[in-house]
């Protein structure tokens, strides 16, 4: 038998006597995927939205995509009372978090390994600067707030409104002062109920697309500032040496600063 036909055997054996072990291992990744974590972490905050706010007080609204004047935005959960309007981004992270509300950047700690992601309290903010706008509301009368769930644990001071799982039950109890009226309110959630895009497929990857343009704009942006200061690079010329003529980017900020990046 030639090493050809011995490995397939061999591999034929294995599938057979451990075909259990695929399918398994297909439903392992896809509950870690990016979209169930998300599915996940928003099953939670429904839940804890359920069983402890009354819906008598609280109208809850999930997945809300409202077009913007720069194209869309996209909201894991938008409570109305008449205590005011919360926002709500979800996060489902593990580990160690740490970060300040005036950070653009986080830090996601497991064990050695460290992964950094948006700051979410500015994500949220263009969440609700897009919502204030549909519902022309006084900014005082809508809050902000992100929920960490996955066990993840703080190792950074945040803010009252970032809080762990059900933290945020306790966050919107604690506003207290009667802002709207119950006929606002619910003119509130006539707007947001006939404002909202239809959830199909092509709703939610044009939101994607419009997302991943703001990204890439960003991100060159990123590119084009100095990874030592954050200064801008500028095109410069060399004036001496063998290198006379050739031109490479230097950060604006010199003699402060003397990073150099070549031209690609």
């Amino acid at each position: 038998m030639n090493p050809v036909s011995m490995i397939f055997q061999m591999v034929s054996t294995f599938i057979i006597v451990f075909w259990w072990v695929i399918p398994i291992a297909i439903m392992i990744a896809f509950f870690k995927s990016p979209f169930m974590k998300g599915v996940l972490g928003e099953f939670q905050v429904n839940l804890a939205a359920h069983f402890f706010l009354d819906k008598r007080i609280y109208t809850l609204f999930k997945n809300v995509t409202l077009r913007t004047e720069d194209g869309s935005t996209q909201i894991d959960h938008i409570i109305v009372s008449r205590y005011g309007v919360f926002v709500i981004e979800t996060k489902n992270m593990t580990g160690w978090i740490f970060g300040s509300p005036r950070q653009k950047i986080w830090t996601q700690k497991i064990y050695r390994h460290s992964s950094t992601f948006q700051n979410p309290l500015h994500q949220n903010y263009k969440h609700t600067q897009g919502l204030q706008a549909v519902l022309q509301l006084d900014p005082d009368k809508i809050f902000s707030v992100v929920v960490f769930v996955g066990g993840s644990t703080f190792k950074t001071a945040m803010p009252d409104n970032v809080v762990n799982a059900g933290g945020y039950i306790r966050f919107i109890k604690s506003k207290r002062e009667v802002v709207l009226t119950d006929n606002e309110a619910l003119a509130i959630c006539t707007r947001i109920q006939t404002g909202r895009l239809k959830p199909p497929i092509k709703t939610h990857f044009g939101h994607v697309n419009h997302v991943k343009e703001i990204v890439e704009k960003k991100q060159q942006k990123v590119d084009s500032s100095c990874p030592r200061c954050g200064k801008p690079m500028v095109l410069r010329t060399t004036k001496a040496h063998e290198n006379q003529g050739k031109q490479f980017w230097g950060c604006s900020g010199f003699p402060k600063c003397r990073n150099i990046r070549p031209m690609i």
